[in-house]
């Protein structure tokens, strides 16, 4: 649920009954509104849709700078975008938080592997727009990062570091991508190391902003109540913000595991969390679709999938199970995963191993087909049915260089799909003999 800050202003002007509206009517834009594309005089990417309907704008600043970027120092990457609203400019971090809350803006940021994220919400207002832009754009050009910041961070980070090491599915998840990613950038967790964390000074910090915070290493996503000379201005304004600088070189190619292993995690716990998969697809891939659509019926679409009716509706194995694909810049994971008794946990491991191995050698028939096809564009309005949908969406197709049709050719690409083109994906794509099992539980 989204929370809105009520500027002081709004109590003294007829802007309450506005923002009371806001509060009320859905934010939405038309998923089928061609999404309009430039770029700004130093390189920056903006992708903008016009959504006039509420005087609101939702702003997303990217950059290629996630934690694929930490080179010898895990952590790097987060600590730098988590300390970008610690002090910016004259700025404490308090003023920072009292300037965003004043005009009720919304300010988040965030770090992926692939990705450093930065949100901002505002009305469109112009004295409240100004504040809110010019809040925004000294914390993602004039950081502090000063040593007291750093080391408050650190020891949050170390923290929640500590946390993970006490919660088995945050164990497997990490010992699945350190062994399937073994060697590359996506082998570590964003959150870092310990070791990691413990080395990185104010200058790292300042270092890998300035290389990576830059307009050709990012895209802005623009979706609001802006026409498109009021969306230039926005943009060459938060662009002036930030050197041109260069992109981001591309990230190695992710080898596939020769063979399958099975790697047991003890852990004093009567639940057991697995996880199972390989290196699946990067985004734009060509199979994209086949592998999406096959997913839905393996295990993506819930009661309606295969390893639902095996696991839990025909053995009870587990309350759920699931598999998916989580395209990356380079091949992401395909991963399937259940949490279930320490009892029943090769049970289970077996069941969806030999689901996963009839999937790939039968395929799926033509119903299987056209009733994940259905579910697919059935649900599919509902992802962009609001302002912050069409955003995730844009921001999305921008960062990972996508189609500018592709909102609006999804559902098309989906009804096309036969049989044949999906099971012959999948065959080609999935091999059960490679997977990586980490079994993490049961023990203690």
């Amino acid at each position: 649920m989204t929370t809105f800050f009520f500027p002081s202003a709004l109590k003294r002007s007829g802007w309450t009954g506005l923002l009371l509206l806001v509060l009320l009517v859905p934010m939405t834009a038309s998923a089928a509104s061609a999404v309009q594309h430039w770029e700004t005089e130093n390189g920056l990417k903006v992708y903008f849709v016009p959504s006039p309907a509420l005087p609101m704008v939702d702003a997303r600043l990217v950059f290629n700078a996630g934690s694929a970027r930490d080179g010898d120092h895990p952590g790097l990457a987060r600590l730098t975008n988590t300390l970008l609203r610690d002090g910016a400019g004259d700025w404490d971090a308090d003023t920072i938080a009292e300037r965003f809350e004043g005009v009720g803006a919304q300010f988040g940021a965030t770090s992926e592997r692939d990705m450093a994220i930065l949100n901002l919400r505002s009305l469109t207002e112009p004295d409240w727009l100004e504040t809110a832009v010019e809040t925004f754009v000294t914390v993602v050009g004039q950081p502090a990062f000063s040593q007291r910041g750093l080391d408050r961070t650190r020891r949050q980070a170390l923290v929640a570091l500590q946390a993970q090491q006490q919660n088995p599915g945050a164990i497997a998840g990490r010992t699945f991508f350190e062994t399937v990613y073994a060697g590359h950038p996506y082998a570590h967790s964003p959150l870092g190391t310990e070791d990691g964390l413990a080395g990185i000074t104010p200058a790292q910090l300042k270092s890998f902003h300035q290389t990576y915070y830059v307009a050709r290493n990012g895209i802005l996503a623009l979706v609001g109540g802006l026409d498109r000379s009021q969306a230039e201005a926005l943009a060459e304004r938060i662009a002036a913000a930030l050197p041109a600088g260069e992109a981001a070189p591309a990230l190695p190619e992710v080898a596939m595991p020769e063979a399958g292993q099975t790697i047991r995690v003890n852990f004093p716990s009567e639940q057991v969390h697995v996880f199972m998969g390989h290196p699946g697809m990067a985004r734009g891939d060509a199979d994209h679709f086949p592998l999406y659509v096959g997913n839905h019926r393996l295990g993506g679409g819930g009661f309606t999938s295969r390893l639902m009716e095996e696991v839990r509706t025909q053995r009870g194995l587990a309350y759920s199970v699931y598999s998916y694909f989580s395209p990356m810049a380079a091949a992401g994971p395909f991963l399937m995963g259940v949490q279930t008794q320490a009892s029943q946990a090769d049970e289970a491991v077996a069941v969806m191993r030999r689901t996963l191995e009839d999937f790939v050698a039968s395929g799926l028939d033509e119903d299987e087909l056209k009733a994940a096809q259905s579910n697919i564009v059935g649900g599919f309005p509902l992802r962009t049915a609001s302002n912050s949908g069409i955003l995730d969406h844009v921001a999305m197709m921008g960062f990972y260089g996508l189609p500018l049709d592709y909102l609006d050719t999804f559902t098309d690409q989906v009804e096309a799909l036969d049989p044949a083109t999906v099971n012959e994906a999948f065959g080609r794509r999935v091999d059960p003999d490679r997977l990586v099992t980490v079994i993490v539980g049961g023990e203690g």
